[in-house]
């Protein structure tokens, strides 16, 4: 009976055209882009502004509706798994750029616009916004804020936590807040702006962001380095920024990895190789050449066994679609693919990069590692079959011994990808018990009912991944 009373009242605010409760609907948001979990909603809400989101939020708080606001799915956490049902919250009534701001170089947008045509928007007038997740052609915004999404050029640039100057909120109990403005500095009170952002769905619902743009790069330079050892690669990542050197893009694909991207890109990269830097320098024309000819002569140093630099913007381009597509051609070799981001200080690579390879061949299972190198993110990802309950368990163990190895190297579980439920396990590694404490107070203070996508973030004893 409860039940029927809040979808009720749910529908009355959205339309029965944008309610779904169907078995067919509710299958399709059971599950994200994360290996190995799943579980129904209870309904999919698709709501057209904000005045609707509060109102649902705030039938949802006095019936005690769990909520996962949710984009594409793109996430590897499990983050918008609703694993304890409740509505998925979509946004594809809200993907509107609301203003581009010239003057003050910035673009206002709603939670369901595509990362992508945004950028794309905003380059028609010459303007750049950095964050670049690989999955941006199919992410939101929205998903990008809740995750504080990386990419690649997150060494020089940063990532989407930078670029965010405020937002508009709704918080559990329905209220409407904003945060920030368009302003280069604003120090009034706690910076619910950074807070909010990469919070996961689990303290307020995103309704509209101010983002800051730059100017765009005059010019863009790429170099392929190829290496016989794994080590000396990751050396010359040290070694470059070392040299006061801040490429746009510092990338590192070992030989398993090179293998299967280039069999599914088709670019020409050495299957030969132990291991391939992808570095990419952008600015001022007679910075990027100064910088470039000096990673070149960097790279050469620390043992490169060539080091090419692309001679057109198509094969530039070419590289860096090899990267993008990475785990796509990862994932076509076994069922299961399972992607993580353990990041390390960058100094640590090396060893970080010994140590995955030590507990690939310690649990027998198969280990490829790519990643940003340049900032630390390494992305070591099995391949595996979940229908393989004995292989499972050991691919966990192994990914168990690589976030304690990155946290004893000074580093943390996740760089990017986010906590979810999947790392929620291992948070405390990180944290510790006051750790975990603080935030869960900070939870309890916004979330006192705990609608907000529960059962993610904080730590579980469980530590495997199940379907729910």
């Amino acid at each position: 009976m409860s039940d029927r009373i809040w979808k009720e009242k749910i529908i009355d605010i959205v339309g029965r055209e944008n309610f779904q409760d169907s078995n067919e609907s509710r299958f399709v948001y059971s599950y994200d882009a994360t290996p190995n979990f799943q579980s129904l909603p209870d309904a999919v809400v698709c709501p057209r502004n904000t005045e609707e989101v509060s109102q649902i939020v705030r039938v949802c708080n006095e019936y005690l509706v769990p909520i996962v606001p949710r984009g594409s799915g793109t996430n590897l956490c499990a983050g918008t798994c609703p694993t304890k049902g409740g509505i998925v919250l979509l946004f594809s009534n809200m993907r509107s750029i609301l203003e581009v701001d010239e003057e003050n170089l910035t673009v206002t947008v709603q939670p369901g616009l595509i990362t992508f045509d945004m950028i794309e928007e905003v380059e028609k007038r010459g303007l750049f916004y950095p964050p670049d997740p690989s999955s941006m052609k199919i992410s939101t915004i929205g998903g990008n804020l809740m995750e504080n999404s990386g990419g690649l050029r997150g060494l020089k640039y940063g990532v989407t936590r930078d670029y965010v100057l405020g937002l508009e909120v709704v918080l559990p109990n329905g209220a409407i807040i904003r945060t920030g403005g368009k302003l280069a500095k604003d120090v009034a009170g706690y910076d619910l702006t950074r807070l909010l952002v990469g919070s996961e769905g689990t303290l307020g619902i995103i309704t509209e962001a101010i983002l800051k743009l730059i100017p765009v790069p005059e010019t863009t330079r790429t170099i392929l380095a190829v290496y016989e050892n794994i080590e000396d690669a990751a050396n010359t990542v040290s070694k470059i920024i070392a040299s006061r050197i801040i490429p746009s893009t510092l990338e590192f694909l070992d030989r398993s990895t090179i293998d299967v991207v280039e069999q599914f890109a088709k670019v020409g990269l050495p299957t030969d190789a132990e291991a391939i830097l992808l570095i990419e320098q952008d600015g001022p024309l007679e910075v990027v050449k100064k910088d470039i000819d000096r990673i070149r002569e960097l790279c050469i140093q620390m043992n490169a066994i060539r080091v090419d630099i692309a001679k057109s913007e198509e094969e530039a381009e070419g590289l860096r679609l090899a990267r993008r597509s990475a785990l796509s051609a990862l994932a076509r070799l076994k069922p299961t693919t399972i992607l993580e981001d353990a990041t390390v200080p960058r100094s640590e690579i090396a060893k970080m990069v010994r140590a995955i390879n030590r507990i690939a061949k310690k649990y027998n299972v198969q280990i490829c590692t790519f990643g940003h190198a340049g900032d630390g993110n390494l992305h070591p990802t099995c391949l595996t079959d979940a229908r393989n309950q004995e292989e499972l368990e050991r691919v966990e163990k192994a990914f168990e011994e690589i976030f304690i190895e990155a946290i004893n190297l000074g580093g943390t579980i996740t760089g990017e990808h986010g906590v979810g439920e999947m790392k929620s396990p291992y948070l405390g590694l990180k944290l510790g018990e006051t750790g975990i404490n603080a935030m869960l107070s900070i939870k309890m203070a916004f979330d006192p009912n705990n609608i907000m996508n529960p059962g993610k973030m904080f730590a579980k004893d469980e530590k495997k991944r199940v379907t729910v």
